[in-house]
């Protein structure tokens, strides 16, 4: 080609670029403030508590210098070393394809770890981080909800009987709107976040610019000088100032949703300069008062930085910011769950999807229910935002250093980081982390043991159908036939009938139980025959052109795998309409589904503990059905029962 005739190309392309990058920043943007009406939340309504915690909480201090720009700077220095460093930068690298959270981590890690004889640990500290999860979702609705409501009291104390009565109803109301979705109600979920977070940083800023001896704080020097003045005290007033970064797993955990790129802009560029100057405005406020409005102002300071005109407009709109955060936390809840029954850990339960468009909005109806009915039970047994802040933090802490473990474990085996580049970093996380689950251990007897308690509870359920289901696996692999032998013997001792008839296999090995008793029972066979295994990977999203494998075996015998990442859903006869070389097409008038329904019965050698073995047995008669879960037509579906021993 000429000069001439390709210089008229290559002017159009630079023109066309300016637009494409309005456009790539535009997306971007629209990422950016969705990250900042979903993700940012949790962290954004601590301000509510967490410096008033740290002063009237269960270990209180003194209302001088050292220790409120001790504490400040503690704050100041757990937000950039956690929150900044630990998560957003080097954790939020940890990806798996994209998505982030305990569970994606592990499922990195199990992959590139199954060789090795430690690959268990890294597992079980995962699983570990996830039961601990479901303790912190119970609590931070409840905590939320009712600090932010107890605001009504600043502004006329007469009120403070309404605020358990609201407190309810507004979480009843939350978790009553889940079976509709939030497609609706989350477009103002960006802009009224964005409303929260400018109002709380001019309300810091106000007290920042009367008062600007705060800012001394960002010396770490003043931290430090708290310890040597008052250590042990500072030491327990970690478990207070630990409130301040709660959240930072779900930064992590819904990297997947928003993308690396507008979550960093969202923290580095709006919500982290905007929580930083409410924490320095609250400390200005208290510093610049007498000894005795120092002490009045410290049981509610987030609302007495505001104006008295403006006090009650404030406690509306921090409520608000408290119901999009528990929405967050709710939602996070449905998604970790969603994770661990693709990945075993928990059985099927029914799902059902809020969004025609949007696959990540799901509902769970008994998780719902259950988060429900324990949020309630903690206001009602709690009473005040004070008295949960002692229940609080023990369960993000233990999901924090569990964290650190594994970060330690990706930076050695999958980065392949020099130890000695590694080990000062991981240590430095380790000790900060490490101080702050140790601080919150003396929460114990105050409340601490709810969210330990509900931690023990669901990682017994989670390793108890993770076993059982691994030996049943096993017993069927044992007992299976191949499927070279099968088709010998069946296609001469059975009847041919027409259409299609589908097994599902957990097993891409053997011949499915369901089949077994179809030929010893009704002595028929159709047509074409398809063993169907769905495949979950250790990825979250397996593209089309990996999704099927198929194997003719012959004689009209199919052997089809269907794969799935973890974080899809598996609507088999939508996949079905993808699947290519199985003979003609999928038609659903002429394919039934046969699937096995297995009956645990006591074993002589059993290879779990009785009890387990009992609570696995109620767990898989209470799963959802193969039916429900895989989306397969009811009036095409029959299910075969077997019995088996584990």
């Amino acid at each position: 080609m000429s000069e001439s005739s390709s210089q008229p190309n290559r002017t159009r392309n630079r023109a066309i670029q300016p637009h494409g990058s309005r456009q790539e920043g535009s997306a971007v943007a629209k990422l950016v403030a969705g990250a900042i009406g979903i993700v940012f939340g949790d962290i954004g309504t601590s301000p509510l508590y967490a410096f008033r915690e740290t002063f009237v909480g269960a270990h209180p201090l003194e209302l001088d210098r050292i220790h409120v720009l001790g504490v400040v700077s503690l704050i100041f220095w757990s937000m950039t070393l956690v929150v900044s460093i630990q998560y957003v930068t080097i954790l939020m690298r940890a990806d798996n394809k994209g998505e982030g959270g305990s569970l994606a981590l592990v499922a990195l890690l199990s992959g590139a770890l199954r060789k090795s004889k430690f690959g268990w640990v890294a597992v079980l500290l995962g699983v570990f981080a996830t039961s601990l999860f479901y303790g912190d979702s119970m609590i931070t609705p409840a905590i939320s909800v009712l600090s932010a409501v107890e605001g009504l009291t600043v502004v006329q104390s007469g009120l403070a009987p309404l605020v358990l009565p609201i407190a309810v109803t507004l979480l009843v109301l939350l978790f009553m709107i889940q079976s509709r979705g939030t497609a609706k109600i989350g477009a103002w979920f960006a802009p009224i976040m964005l409303v929260y977070f400018t109002v709380i940083a001019v309300l810091g800023i106000i007290q920042i610019i009367a008062h600007p001896s705060i800012l001394m704080a960002l010396n770490p020097w003043y931290a430090v000088q708290f310890f040597m003045t008052d250590g042990i005290k500072a030491f327990l007033a970690l478990g207070s100032v630990v409130l301040a970064v709660t959240g930072s797993e779900a930064l992590f955990a819904d990297m997947g949703h928003f993308g690396k790129k507008p979550m960093r802009i969202a923290w580095f560029g709006f919500a982290m300069p905007a929580l930083l100057c409410n924490y320095f405005g609250q400390g200005a406020m208290i510093l610049a008062l007498d000894t005795a409005g120092a002490a009045e102002a410290i049981q509610n300071p987030f609302f007495i930085l505001a104006p008295e005109y403006l006090r009650l407009p404030l406690v509306i709109l921090a409520t608000m910011a408290t119901f999009i955060a528990s929405q967050a936390v709710i939602s996070g809840a449905f998604s970790v769950t969603h994770q661990a029954i693709q990945l075993g850990f928990i059985p099927r339960l029914t799902i059902k999807h809020t969004s025609a468009s949007e696959a990540g909005q799901i509902y769970i109806p008994i998780v719902n229910w259950a988060l429900m009915i324990a949020v309630i039970l903690l206001v009602l047994t709690f009473q005040t935002s004070s008295n949960l802040a002692s229940a609080y933090g023990i369960a993000v802490t233990g999901a924090m250093f569990i964290d650190t473990c594994l970060l330690a474990i990706v930076v050695l085996t999958l980065w392949k980081w020099k130890w000695w580049y590694a080990m000062p970093l991981v240590g430095i996380f380790f000790i900060v982390d490490g101080a702050y689950f140790a601080a919150n251990l003396t929460k114990v007897p105050q409340g601490g043991w709810f969210p330990l308690l509900v931690g023990a509870f669901a990682y017994l359920l989670l390793t108890t159908w993770a076993k059982g289901r691994k030996l049943m696996r096993e017993n069927m692999a044992e007992a299976a036939m191949p499927i070279e032998v099968f088709t010998k013997s069946a296609k001469n001792s059975a009847t041919r009938v027409s259409g299609t008839a589908i097994f599902m296999a957990s097993s891409s090995m053997g011949i499915p139980a369901a089949l077994l008793h179809n030929i010893k029972h009704n002595k028929v066979i159709h047509d074409r025959v398809v063993i169907l295994t769905v495949n979950i990977k250790d990825v979250p999203s397996i593209p089309l052109s990996e999704r099927v494998e198929v194997t003719d075996i012959g004689d009209g015998f199919y052997r089809l795998i269907l794969n799935f990442g973890f974080m899809q859903e598996t609507n088999i006869p939508l996949a079905l309409t993808k699947v290519k070389n199985c003979g003609m097409p999928f038609d659903m008038m002429t394919t039934s589904f046969f699937l096995s329904r297995q009956t645990l019965l006591p074993s002589k050698k059993p290879k779990m503990s009785i009890w387990r073995e009992k609570i696995f047995a109620w767990m898989l008669r209470n799963a959802a059905t193969a039916m429900e879960f895989f989306k397969l037509p009811s009036n095409r579906v029959v299910e075969l029962g077997s019995q088996m021993e584990i």
